[in-house]
């Protein structure tokens, strides 16, 4: 089925495009929204010359869409890209890393639905810590970008991440609630190789602190 993949530059998008690989789906293209909110409701504020820098990696064309990123409204503009995607790559299917978020789940099947897409979300319902240790036995590289929990700090950004954090991450689950996978937006990520990957994608950064346990990876540099 020709598919195109609902991608943000992080682990579960990237790992949806890994289940669609393995499972024959004839991936079209990489689709992103790029939204001027950095609180929007539906997508992460990815950095469109990483976003490149990866879909070139990984051997795919991109479709790009700004959106403002308000709530409802942002559903358009991903109508507009879905349409887009039918229109000019064949695409049949929408796949995308939906993995909690009810929000986004329920949003993305309304529209496909819509526009007589079929929808794959091999993630969805996943428990968290398997996937996390999944995404890192495949043989990703994957970076904290972004924290905002109690319990993480500067040190999580910009590094490689292993099972040993994996193990990091279930004990403050315990004991502070924290989301495992960073579903309720503790963290989010960025994955620059893998077994996908052409090349690995190489990032320069400056990290921004505005407490002790929430701050960003700036991307300067891309190559």
């Amino acid at each position: 089925m020709r598919t195109a993949i609902l991608y943000s530059s992080g682990k579960d998008s990237t790992m949806t495009l890994w289940h669609c690989k393995q499972q024959g789906h004839d991936v079209a293209c990489l689709l992103s929204l790029l939204p001027e909110n950095p609180d929007s409701y539906m997508f992460q504020k990815p950095v469109r010359a990483l976003l490149e820098r990866q879909a070139e990696a990984l051997g795919l064309p991109i479709l790009f869409r700004t959106t403002r990123g308000e709530k409802e409204v942002e559903l358009e503009d991903l109508r507009a890209l879905l349409q887009r995607a039918k229109e000019e790559r064949d695409v049949e299917c929408i796949a995308s890393g939906a993995l909690a978020s009810d929000y986004q789940y329920a949003r993305i099947n309304r529209l496909c639905a819509d526009l007589g897409l079929e929808t794959f979300a091999p993630l969805w319902h996943k428990d968290q810590e398997q996937h996390m240790r999944e995404v890192l036995a495949a043989g990703f590289d994957v970076r904290m970008t972004r924290i905002a929990a109690d319990g993480l700090s500067k040190e999580w950004l910009g590094r490689r991440l292993a099972m040993d954090d994996v193990d990091a991450l279930g004990a403050l689950h315990k004991r502070l609630g924290i989301n495992i996978a960073g579903e309720g937006g503790e963290f989010e990520t960025i994955v620059l190789d893998g077994p996908m990957f052409k090349r690995p994608v190489r990032i320069a950064y400056d990290i921004i602190m505005e407490s002790e346990c929430r701050g960003e990876l700036r991307i300067t540099e891309v190559n």
